[in-house]
């Protein structure tokens, strides 16, 4: 009997379709009340995500897709990760805020089409690989509703990067 629970890839799927969802809200929303909320929901699952994507599915992928997919997904997550922390620091009325905000959304897009191109994308090349989407599901699963409950109870961790190394960035005027 096959399971109802969604195996790996349509877990990530939906993760993907509600991010999008909240980026779409927060292009609406007009009061800062209402846009610190939405990047706070987004920053959630998007910390949520990129955990259980890089504590389970990218370690069972590797070796069995290109590492060059791979290795640019790590990147395009640390990408996110420092914006988010610039965000979660930041509020909707410091300047750049809407413009961090846009460009977290289009790096996810990007990262997103990657991931679910047909063919040759993450997804298409784990599932030809033969990778047990189910078992793979159900761990990651149960690893984002521990996630959840942590980030409810204790807020967002501080974003730790893979392939960053922490280069000292100056800010303009700064100097």
């Amino acid at each position: 009997m096959a399971s109802s629970a969604p195996d790996a890839i349509a877990l990530l799927k939906a993760d993907h379709r509600k991010v999008e969802g909240l980026f779409e809200d927060y292009e609406k929303a007009t009061n800062s009340t209402k846009k610190a909320a939405l990047v706070r929901q987004i920053c959630t699952e998007l910390t949520v995500h990129t955990k259980i994507e890089e504590e389970i599915f990218y370690p069972a992928c590797r070796g069995k897709i290109e590492d060059d997919t791979l290795d640019e997904a790590y990147v395009e997550h640390d990408g996110a990760k420092m914006l988010i922390a610039e965000l979660m620091d930041g509020a909707p009325d410091d300047a750049f805020y809407d413009a961090k905000v846009k460009v977290l959304s289009e790096e996810i897009k990007h990262h997103v089409k990657e991931e679910e191109m047909r063919s040759e994308g993450m997804f298409a090349q784990a599932r030809e690989a033969g990778l047990d989407m189910e078992a793979l599901g159900a761990e990651m699963r149960a690893r984002k509703e521990e996630l959840t409950k942590e980030f409810k109870a204790d807020g967002l961790p501080i974003q730790r990067t893979h392939t960053m190394t922490g280069a000292a960035v100056e800010h303009a005027g700064m100097a």
